[in-house]
């Protein structure tokens, strides 16, 4: 089973996903990551950070293997 990483909407940018998970501490951060780290969604390398994280998605960030999940809303 991988851990989870859950989004409250429909999709989540990879700058604003790696802020979410504490990986870096602002969004400007993104690019610098992303360019000195391996990360990939669904095994493809992001585009930038506005790249877009969907639910079901598979993120990896170096040797850490994610899936993005949607929060669902309980009454």
């Amino acid at each position: 089973m991988k851990p989870e990483i859950y989004i409250k909407d429909n999709f989540i940018t990879i700058g604003q996903l790696l802020k979410k998970i504490g990986l870096i501490q602002t969004g400007g951060g993104a690019k610098f990551y992303l360019e000195s780290n391996k990360v990939l969604i669904n095994n493809k390398k992001p585009e930038g950070r506005n790249t877009k994280v969907k639910n079901g998605d598979l993120l990896i960030i170096n040797s850490n293997i994610f899936i993005v999940k949607k929060e669902t809303v309980s009454d």
